[in-house]
């Protein structure tokens, strides 16, 4: 190998990963530098010229020119002697200056340059790929999988760079195939081991809001604005925006004629069931409408705590709590305000969701109880134990021991 191919294959590195040619220039002339000095335990007396459009490297040794037998480092002196073999009118004191050739370095060290040269290029390419997307944090990616593993999995970008998205940053009904093409934002980069780890999100609010800038102009252009993002992630998500056109209605923008513009969304997003509401600065109006599609008796809001007691009517109560208590607990989320629901008439006993009895009940009991319309603790007391067993799989003691739980927390 010579020099010529060393810089040829540099070339073509610098074409794949756009490197530029100061960049390319300034490795080359380090690392012949770095070779130069270990073989003559100093690079001052040395001159590294790279021309990286020429594909060529020159090394020049800049000798000084001493009395015969009094050459003390052949590598940095020369006897008067030889100097006017290649110059007559060289004079002592003065420099000579040879060209060192590139085959005199030895094969072992060619061998070691090269090395060198690829671990370079190699640092080149982790810290370009950081610098990239360290960037991009927060920007969609589409990528194809390939590599599926317990808890997470790999993803190729088009230019063939390893990106990973964990299992935690999946939606839950995700499943993915090699081969098969995905959509993910670009949630941190970190360094691990000198090399950078991208980390994928399909979970991030992020994501959801990148996917409403491609699929609604409106957003991307900045006539709307997305003022706040919450989700549970497969499940259900609530987003509020606002519109600074008085002629743009921006959940009519978001949603599209007949829900096509959602609809996209939706499906990228496993049928997550997408809320999008009119911000406004009004906090009972804001809680009214993000409690959607509970309708709202009235409320009491105290901003020192940040808190607001929701009244609603028996039948709206478990509409508002929500599946799992997803609608109320992203309601909080979005408003800033801890919601407490209490049925219309009963301002003295708060009403609880069962599935803040979830740590002391099984969960195929309370699902047994939210399939006849129980959602709630108090809705499970208002029914008698002979009802209970009848229209559900439950045994009387297992009956009577929940009732007893729930009585508990309202003594």
């Amino acid at each position: 190998m010579d020099s010529i191919e060393l810089i040829e294959s540099f070339s073509e590195f610098k074409e794949l990963k756009n490197i530029d040619k100061q960049t390319m220039q300034r490795v080359l002339e380090d690392v012949f530098r770095s070779m130069l000095k270990k073989k003559f335990n100093t690079d001052e007396h040395i001159d590294v010229i790279v021309n990286i459009d020429k594909g060529d490297v020159q090394i020049f040794l800049n000798k000084e020119i001493v009395d015969d037998g009094e050459v003390e480092d052949p590598n940095t002196e020369i006897a008067y002697s030889d100097a006017i073999k290649i110059e007559p009118d060289f004079e002592i004191g003065e420099e000579v200056t040879e060209e060192f050739k590139f085959e005199d370095f030895g094969r072992r060290n060619i061998l070691s340059l090269r090395q060198n040269l690829i671990g370079r290029i190699l640092d080149l390419e982790k810290d370009h790929l950081y610098k990239i997307y360290k960037e991009r944090i927060g920007e969609i990616v589409t990528g194809e999988v390939y590599q599926v593993w317990k808890k997470e999995i790999m993803v190729l970008d088009d230019e063939g760079n390893e990106l990973i998205l964990p299992k935690s940053e999946q939606i839950p009904s995700d499943y993915f195939k090699k081969g098969e093409a995905v959509r993910a934002v670009v949630a941190k980069v970190d360094m691990r081991n000198s090399s950078p780890v991208i980390i994928l999100s399909r979970t991030a609010p992020e994501f959801l809001e990148r996917l409403f800038e491609l699929e609604v102009p409106e957003v991307f252009d900045g006539l709307i604005t997305i003022k706040k993002i919450v989700r549970e992630p497969g499940g259900r998500a609530k987003v509020a925006v606002e519109s600074y056109d008085d002629r743009v209605d921006p959940v009519g923008a978001c949603v599209g004629m007949k829900g096509s513009r959602i609809h996209g969304i939706v499906r990228e997003l496993r049928n997550e069931n997408i809320d999008v509401i009119n911000y406004t600065t009004n906090p009972q109006l804001y809680i009214t409408r993000a409690l959607s599609p509970a309708k709202i008796s009235s409320i009491e809001i105290d901003e020192e705590t940040k808190t607001a007691k929701v009244f609603l009517k028996p039948d709206q109560v478990s509409l508002a709590i929500g599946k799992g208590g997803h609608n109320i607990k992203l309601a909080g989320k979005l408003t800033g305000y801890e919601l407490d629901v209490y049925r219309e008439g009963e301002v003295d006993i708060e009403d609880v969701d069962l599935e803040e009895f979830a740590d002391e009940i099984d969960g195929w009991i309370l699902d047994e109880l939210k399939a006849i319309g129980c959602d709630t603790a108090k809705s499970v007391l208002e029914m008698s134990i002979e009802d209970l067993v009848k229209r559900t799989d439950l045994e009387e003691e297992t009956i009577k021991e929940v009732l007893k739980i729930l009585r508990a927390e309202f003594e």
